[in-house]
């Protein structure tokens, strides 16, 4: 593993300012290691606001030009971005790896396809975002579509990769220039993909400060020649977030956590069901916002049910993340392990039953990896906390219906309206859940089936707006009313 990182990765990272790797100006830095290993990987900057100011000062520079590009350069830059992730899609899946923990078989059979293709999903838009034309007998109403200028992006630490690519994308398609705010635990995937195109994105187009969360946040969100925020994350950091772009009255979009139901019914294909469970558990740890971790399973089916999820969890292949065999890796930060483990020990204690798992996962070679057993609570009532709170590990909680008023009620009985999941045989049912679930994605019969274009967001608590979808070039311009007058001369008011 040392000789894999030795490779893949710079001793240390500079913030990328006006197509620039350059230092902190306080000279700090944070050290990036392993979580299956303990092993450092790396130095990035620890950024504070003076780095932020230089950061926005080069973008807002970089924007005049930028934003009157021909849609076809903007094209090209995009697709040249999805072409360089595909030339190394192997290195950027062991980098993502190495500093997240997922399992090589996540980062290289979705992270990486899946962040390439949102690239070029939005390469194929700059040339299709049109504003409107409306006739009158004396006058044409024209309605642009314009940049807005710089945009902060903050990302996450559970999928940093595809997280970056569903903001950079869009914004720079629509013209936008960007300052980035990775989480400072794992981004050295996300500096590596902009070292590898700094021959194609022109300087100032994209900006990165890293750093953590309190000392560049603030500065970035309330910058007053920032534009817009998007931010993935937390609801806690939402909402300080929000109160800073509040300051210069600016647009927000927010993708949060979520508690997503995934609906058992008694005509479902029990064997594709518990495998959709299984995989909603354990993909990417279960640090996935919009994972299925309430599974509510009709009272008919539930032994039978349980009986295959168990079967089935217990053959999860846990250990190594740069086996191609393993499917569970160590949770990506000892704060998220710590979480996980507390809610473990709640359960029993609201009641539930530990139907497998619960525990630490001692792993042979991995004695200081942050390993966590895949776990199955059962007998779960939708008000304990377990069935409330996001956990953001591969713990999963069944719960018991009977009537289809009943089990939607109890999905939408959640503060979160991420994600949700239908299994059955009958298409009415399904498009009647599906309509009913107070949710911005539903999944009929398998869970993340993600298709090209798809809206992501949320209702309620797990945010507003969309990403991946054509609507999010909406969230990134702004519309321009220009009204031509047909009739030459005056109106002869005041004659």
């Amino acid at each position: 593993m040392k000789t894999s990182a030795i490779k893949l990765f710079s001793g240390q990272y500079g913030h990328l300012i006006g197509g620039e790797w350059v230092g902190g100006s306080s000279g700090n830095t944070i050290a990036i290691t392993n979580p299956a290993t303990a092993e450092h990987l790396a130095n990035i900057q620890a950024g504070d606001p003076e780095d932020i100011d230089r950061a926005v000062t080069s973008a807002d520079r970089a924007f005049a030009k930028w934003s009157r590009t021909h849609p076809m350069e903007r094209q090209e830059v995009l697709r040249g971005i999805a072409q360089k992730i595909i030339a190394r899609l192997q290195d950027y899946a062991r980098m993502e790896t190495l500093d997240n923990g997922k399992p090589i078989t996540d980062s290289a059979g979705f992270d990486m396809p899946g962040t390439a293709a949102v690239y070029d999903y939005f390469s194929t838009l700059p040339l299709h975002m049109r504003g409107d034309v409306t006739d009158f007998p004396d006058a044409i109403s024209l309605a642009h579509r314009e940049a807005l200028g710089v945009c902060a992006a903050i990302v996450p630490w559970n999928i940093p990769m595809y997280c970056t690519a569903l903001k950079v994308a869009p914004a720079l398609a629509a013209g936008n220039t960007v300052v980035l705010k990775p989480a400072e635990s794992t981004c050295l995937s996300i500096l590596e993909l902009f070292k590898d195109c700094q021959d194609i994105i022109p300087p100032g187009v994209v900006n990165i400060v890293t750093g953590y969360g309190p000392e560049v946040g603030e500065a970035l969100v309330a910058h007053p020649k920032v534009r817009k925020v998007s931010f993935t994350g937390s609801r806690p950091t939402a909402r300080k977030i929000m109160q800073y772009a509040s300051r210069n009255i600016i647009p927000q979009t927010m993708e949060l956590g979520g508690k997503s139901a995934n609906i058992i019914c008694a005509d479902a294909d029990l064997d594709a069901a518990a495998e959709g469970v299984v995989m909603s558990t354990v993909f990417n740890k279960g640090e996935v916002c919009i994972s299925g971790s309430r599974t509510f399973v009709h009272k008919s089916i539930e032994d039978a049910f349980l009986e295959k999820l168990t079967n089935l969890i217990k053959c999860v292949r846990q250990g190594d993340p740069l086996d191609p065999h393993t499917q569970l890796g160590p949770q990506a930060t000892q704060l998220q392990f710590d979480k996980i483990v507390s809610y473990l020990e709640l359960g029993p204690t609201e009641g539930a039953s530990l139907l497998t798992g619960g525990n630490k996962a001692h792993i042979a070679g991995f004695e200081k990896g942050l390993f966590i057993e895949p776990t199955v609570f059962a007998n779960v009532k939708n008000d304990m906390r377990i069935a409330q709170e996001e956990i953001f590990g591969p713990v999963s909680c069944v719960l018991r219906w009977e009537n289809d008023d009943e089990v939607i009620g109890l999905a939408n009985a959640s503060p979160y309206g991420l994600g949700g999941g239908v299994w059955t045989k009958d298409l009415s049912r399904a498009h009647r859940f599906a309509r009913n679930m107070q949710t911005g994605t539903v999944w009929v019969n398998r869970f993340y089936n993600f298709v090209p274009g798809q809206p992501l967001g949320g209702y309620k608590e797990s945010g507003f707006g969309r990403e991946n979808s054509y609507e999010t070039l909406y969230h990134y311009t702004q519309s321009k009313a220009v009204i031509i007058n047909l009739n030459e001369g005056p109106l002869g008011l005041y004659q």
